[in-house]
């Protein structure tokens, strides 16, 4: 052999098989990892966002509360009536007061009458066959 001769070998085709199932491995573990890390980086913000509208409706639960507690408040009949001697309001003497009886339900009035029709209409359907 000559000093300044190189050996050149042949390529060995395993080896080039080998390389590029290596490859092939090696980026479908990447790719899996990637993947998993990009689950949990969701997962963790789905939690963020989960505990930010869980305080929201705690908050908004409370403020549907207070407002309950004002709305009872100011229906109340003692507040009511304290708020109407205020504004100079009396309760009315009773020939002020006047009863409309078309709007009441009982034996007279037209709600009476209505109630008398419907009655004998179902009546009349049971009788005819």
């Amino acid at each position: 052999m000559i000093k300044h001769q190189r050996l050149h070998r042949q390529p060995d085709p395993r080896v080039r098989r080998w390389f590029a199932t290596a490859l092939a491995i090696a980026a479908v573990l990447v790719v899996g990892a990637l993947v998993v890390v990009g689950l949990r980086v969701q997962q963790v913000h789905l939690a963020y966002r989960l505990d930010a509208l869980r305080a929201e409706r705690a908050r908004t639960q409370t403020l549907i509360h207070q407002l309950e507690i004002e709305v009872a408040t100011l229906r109340s009949p003692v507040r009511v009536d304290q708020r109407a001697r205020q504004l100079g309001l009396t309760a009315p003497a009773p020939d002020q007061v006047r009863l409309a009886r078309e709007y009441v339900t009982g034996t007279t009035g037209l709600a009476a009458a209505e109630k008398n029709r419907v009655e004998a209409a179902v009546v009349e359907e049971r009788r005819t066959p």
